[in-house]
């Protein structure tokens, strides 16, 4: 996976009169689109030049950050020495690193109500630099003099005054002062890098403008510790942090590093090595174990904690039901009389209690059904699958379960049968077109009531589900999450926060799909820790679709027979090419042979840029299937679009009309939305998606274009799931030669460094 297909920004366009200082249009003008995978499709392999620094920073393995201080990175040994000095080097400001985290001024623990209030979108809090924004109302016209000076100041540094708005919003009503007192600063705001915050401060200082300033380099920290985020990365070893400080030119990164620790603009933690990793970093079963110290964002450091806290809470407060005996003979005569007794009171009312008013006064008690119970709710189960996963339920609050699209069923089963047990339960999908598919599986589309599911976002947002009880947890006693790969550590942290104690916590998903578009690999490290029980499915995916997908995950590229053309390989000889046979399989092959209609058939590829990335493969489809010259905001009428709110997060839509309100879209649950047109722009056409913006959903014919320039954003992860967004028919046109069978037998992901299994080890030792 690509540093963008993480959810990485993608190049800026530079203003002509910004002499290189920053961008003309940041990231926040763009569509968070652009966070999937722009660098995995473009020349090379990358969008412009847009990964060149970022992968640099933070490339490193989880093995590899279990080795030598500076492993993963090219250049590991450092300008100044040998690798075994520089390992000697980056030791010693571990432990300097360490003892400012024991004595400094952010050495407390991070608190998980602190994380809870962590933006879901992994944006830093909006703080204004002079500290007087919180509770304090900012009127329209103080808001509007904040923009003017900002972009003033702006403007003075070579920056584009556009950039304004962002400023204000990062920084408060300060952000002139702000970015007139440290000019790097300006990194913090989206689609900013290095070489554009350079320019700006020159244009602001002149010649004090130099690469040693200790400004400079506590926001190179930053920026480095953000793109690794941007990577899936949680925390970073600082030997890699230090390595990208030397690459970006900062003389003395140690300096750097400490001072961003004792500022709090990073969190140092130091973690123990095991097994594999133990070994690999050189460790003996007679010493003391090997140790590697990491640096974390604030942010993503207290959201991994409160995550860690959370499941911990859950599982610690569980309290499985007790069966209930049933009284016998003459005592139970005079236990249903003593009751009768009791509900209708004397004749004149003074003893017993109106039976309405008690009904709406007593408090329901949850229901707690016992062993018994859930042992024939695991019997009728409809797959010995689903019965472990009900069993599993039973005993546990927290519970994994694994496998593929056919796998579904057995959460259903398990939802139902919570709902049959007097459960308060529901489910969470994370698209619209998941809740839909998941709601008319058997046995919830048999069931007279609707089923209990919603999306994700709509539940945390009280849009949809059980609502709130009155400590403003949700009113539930289960809740099943499929797709569960996909929550990265902050939604995950909000998602445990929002639960009561006690909860049963059931995370459905297929481990080979792709992970969170941002940081963290919430249930891949919950499968690793192995702190609760995980059922894996049974039941495989069927069809020659569910073969080839079967085989890629176990890191086989095999011909599976399709008598009905189910799956189709076809090779190019360049991206120009791959697009052409694309485009005749969107409009004309798979509608006539196979009778899918182009509005049911997706193009799948790895990135926006490059020969045959979704720019292209949209271009060519709208002058195909709906030419038109684009009089909205580059759409007209009928055109598909991607609406992407967030990274990770897409919603497809189709263009009804536009007007000078805006771009008015409709939705295929049939509601409709009007956007703005200045928002109109983060919009882009739909019959091309990258990989990471069709998770969630499937089409019944699916068309996967692997360009020639796409060999670096290539693993087993996205062919896996590429491939498995066809229901009916696939077709994969790959110009990549070679390396497509390689990626699969030898990448199987993007590694990513995080700290929840360091975490939940550490309470289980406390625990115990």
């Amino acid at each position: 996976m690509t540093d963008a297909e993480n959810g990485a920004p993608e190049e800026s366009s530079m203003s002509p009169d910004t002499g290189g200082a920053v961008p003309a249009q940041a990231s926040a003008e763009r569509g968070p689109a652009d966070a999937d995978a722009d660098a995995g499709a473009d020349t090379a392999g990358t969008d412009g030049d847009a990964g060149s620094t970022d992968g640099d920073a933070g490339s490193g393995t989880d093995s590899a950050d279990s080795g030598s201080a500076g492993a993963g990175a090219p250049d590991a040994a450092g300008p100044g020495g040998d690798a075994a000095d520089r390992a000697a080097a980056v030791a010693a400001l571990a432990e300097r690193v360490r003892s400012v985290g024991r004595s400094g001024p952010n050495a407390a623990a991070p608190s998980a109500s602190s994380a809870a209030s962590t933006p879901e979108d992994g944006a830093a809090p909006a703080t204004p630099a002079d500290g007087t924004g919180a509770g304090r109302v900012v009127t329209d016209e103080q808001r509007a003099q904040a923009l003017r000076a900002t972009a003033e100041v702006l403007g003075a540094g070579g920056a584009p005054a556009e950039l304004a708005t962002a400023a204000v919003s990062v920084f408060g009503d300060g952000a002139a002062e702000q970015l007139r007192e440290d000019p790097w600063a300006v990194l913090s705001l989206p689609g900013v890098r290095p070489e554009h915050a350079d320019g700006f401060a020159r244009g602001l200082l002149g010649q004090a403008a130099g690469p040693g300033d200790p400004r400079r380099a506590q926001a190179l920290v930053g920026w480095v510790l953000e793109q690794a985020a941007l990577r899936g990365h949680s925390a970073l070893e600082i030997g890699e942090v230090t390595a990208g400080l030397e690459r970006l030119g900062v003389p003395d990164s140690a300096a750097a590093v400490q001072a961003a620790v004792l500022d709090g603009g990073a969190m140092p933690f130091q973690e123990e090595l095991t097994g594999a990793e133990a070994h690999a970093a050189g460790g003996d079963d007679e010493d003391e174990p090997p140790t590697r110290t990491l640096l974390a964002l604030e942010r993503l450091a207290l959201a991994e904690e409160s995550l860690a806290d959370g499941l911990v809470r859950l599982m610690s407060t569980f309290v499985p039901g007790e069966d209930q005996e049933e009284p016998a003979g003459e005592a139970a005569t005079e236990t249903a009389e003593e009751a009768d007794d009791e509900s209708t009171g004397d004749a004149d009312g003074t003893d017993g209690a109106d039976p309405e008013a008690g009904a709406e006064d007593a408090p329901q008690a949850p229901a707690a059904p016992g062993p018994a119970a859930w042992e024939a709710a695991a019997e009728a189960a409809p797959s010995s699958s689903a019965a472990a996963l009900v069993r599993a339920a039973a005993g546990s609050a927290l519970v994994l379960h694994t496998g593929g699209e056919a796998a579904r069923a057995e959460p259903a089963a398990l939802l139902a049968a919570a709902t049959g047990l007097g459960l308060r339960a529901w489910a969470a999908t994370w698209t619209d077109h998941g809740r839909h598919a998941f709601a008319a599986l058997a046995p919830l589309a048999d069931a007279p009531a609707p089923a209990p599911v919603a999306t994700l976002a709509e539940l945390l947002a009280g849009a949809a589900g059980p609502g709130r009880s009155p400590d403003g947890t949700l009113a539930l006693d289960l809740l099943v999450v499929l797709d569960a790969p996909l929550l990265d550590v902050e939604l995950a942290a909000t998602l445990l926060e929002s639960l009561a104690d006690g909860t049963r916590l059931v995370l459905s998903g297929d481990p080979g799909q792709l992970w969170s578009a941002g940081p963290g690999r919430f249930f891949a490290d919950l499968l690793t820790a192995k702190v609760c029980p995980a059922v894996a499915s049974r039941t495989p995916d069927f069809g020659p679709i569910g073969e080839l997908v079967s085989g890629v995950g176990i890191g086989e590229l095999q011909p599976v027979e399709a008598p009905d053309k189910e799956v189709v390989i076809l090779t190019a000889k360049d991206s120009g090419e791959a697009v052409h046979r694309a485009l005749q399989l969107l409009t004309d092959s798979i509608p006539r042979a196979l009778g899918i209609p182009s509005e049911q058939v997706v193009l799948l590829t790895p990135g926006h840029g490059g020969g045959a990335g979704t720019r292209a493969l949209n271009a060519a489809a709208k002058a195909r299937l709906n030419p038109g010259p684009g009089r909205f905001a580059g759409f007209d009428p009928g055109d598909r679009v991607a609406d992407s709110p967030a990274p990770g997060h897409t919603r497809l839509a189709r263009v009804v009309d536009g007007d000078a309100a805006g771009l008015h879209l409709e939705y295929p649950d049939g509601t409709r939305r009007t956007v703005a047109p200045a928002e109109a722009q983060k919009l882009r056409h739909g019959w091309a998606l990258t990989v990471h913006q069709a998770v969630g959903r499937h089409w019944p014919g699916a068309v996967v274009v692997v360009p020639d320039d796409a060999a670096a954003a290539l693993s087993r992860q996205w062919v896996y799931t590429a491939f498995g967004r066809a229901e009916r028919h696939l077709s994969v046109v790959h110009a990549a030669g070679p390396a497509l069978p390689q990626a699969v037998a030898e990448r199987p992901a993007a590694p990513r460094t995080t700290r929840l299994r360091a975490i939940l080890a550490e309470n289980a030792a406390q625990e115990y």
